[in-house]
């Protein structure tokens, strides 16, 4: 299923619109239609100026958000990082990087532009209404004035925010960048993300005493924080290892005309939830449990491997970096990825367990 799509594209890179914003957009317009001055406009003459000015303010608000993701693609282009593209959705905007640079001062500039973008935004448009209502007498009793002050107030509390030094935050990733001067990566990754749990702990405690969405942040940034830890162990550590080093090179496959009943013992036979179909040595598509779980079970003795295997199958050469394979099953979600050679053919298997039995024979080496 879709998830997002594309709207346009801003200096090359693709801008997309996350199917959770369009949820995300009324909750904010319905935020600000419903607080009264200076934070919402509930006081307005007429309840469809009150709605008009809080939908405008939120297009408005996301539009500032976008800025920010492009300050730090626009800064992680110069260091030859690939933009996939940059997606709004219920937690704000994401740019989605090729790789995040390991060098401590390209990560601090790329982590401190986005911030510095939304602090500068906030106080040009405060200095652009003060300047209004300094020359025009009425205008600081428009509603024009307090949309702007809106606008201005969050993007300053938006850009101090994520200065915090806490993943993920861009505070933590300059506080990474600091650490990993010192240390190397996955030590600072691992110092960073220990300080923005204690951070997400404190925030929780405040939170339990004042404001309960300081529970739902802490709980956001708490987890963001272990992910970041996790993934760059992973990722660093898998990258002493090529895909050949640990794939499983008995390739088990399927037939495409194998009924989904047989299919079913089959797995339950050879304890593996996937596996390529192969029509001699062509490579037809991949089936897996997954795909399996979505056909009735009446239906079963009737449908073939081939009605439900995926045919687009997402593959890697043995003398990739086992951190490649890694990074291509987490951005697709899936679970193995089939290994091929040059000539295209089918040399090998490789799934999340191999990875996480590399991971765990790489630890006890230390």
């Amino acid at each position: 299923m879709k998830t997002s799509f594309q709207i346009g594209k801003i200096f090359g890179i693709p801008i997309k619109l996350h199917v959770t914003f369009l949820f995300i957009l009324p909750v904010f317009a319905l935020v600000f239609a419903t607080n009264p001055a200076p934070f919402g406009f509930q006081d307005q003459a007429t309840p469809l100026l009150n709605y008009l000015l809080s939908f405008t303010t939120t297009v408005l608000l996301f539009f500032c958000v976008l800025l920010h993701e492009l300050g730090h693609s626009l800064v992680a282009q110069r260091y030859g990082v690939e933009i996939k593209d940059i997606t709004l959705m219920l937690i704000g905007g994401v740019s989605s990087m090729e790789e995040i640079p390991r060098n401590p001062s390209q990560e601090l500039k790329m982590a401190f532009a986005g911030p510095l973008v939304s602090i500068i935004i906030g106080f040009a448009i405060f200095l652009a209404n003060f300047l209004m209502a300094s020359l025009i007498a009425s205008y600081a009793a428009t509603p024009i004035y307090m949309m702007f002050n809106i606008l201005s107030s969050i993007n300053i509390v938006l850009g101090l925010f994520n200065l915090l030094p806490a993943f993920p935050m861009d505070g933590g990733r300059i506080l990474r960048a600091w650490y990993a001067k010192r240390m190397n990566y996955v030590q600072a990754t691992h110092y960073a993300a220990s300080v923005g749990k204690i951070f997400a702990f404190l925030m929780g405690i405040i939170g339990l005493f004042s404001n309960p969405w300081l529970i739902l942040i802490a709980f956001f940034v708490y987890i963001g924080a272990s992910e970041e830890d996790r993934s760059t162990t992973v990722t660093v550590t898998l990258e002493k290892y090529s895909v050949s080093d640990v794939m499983s090179p008995e390739v088990t496959s399927v037939s495409p005309y194998m009924n989904i009943d047989d299919l079913l013992h089959f797995m339950f036979e050879h304890k593996h939830m996937g596996y390529p179909v192969m029509e001699g040595n062509y490579l037809k598509g991949i089936v897996t449990l997954s795909d399996v779980h979505k056909v009735p079970s009446l239906e079963r003795a009737v449908l073939q491997v081939r009605d439900i295997m995926t045919t687009t199958v997402i593959s890697l050469t043995a003398d990739a970096k086992a951190s490649e394979a890694f990074k291509l099953m987490m951005s697709n979600n899936i679970g193995r990825v089939l290994v091929v050679d040059s000539t295209g053919s089918v040399v090998g298997i490789l799934s999340r367990t191999d990875l996480m039995r590399a991971m765990m024979l790489s630890n006890e080496q230390l």
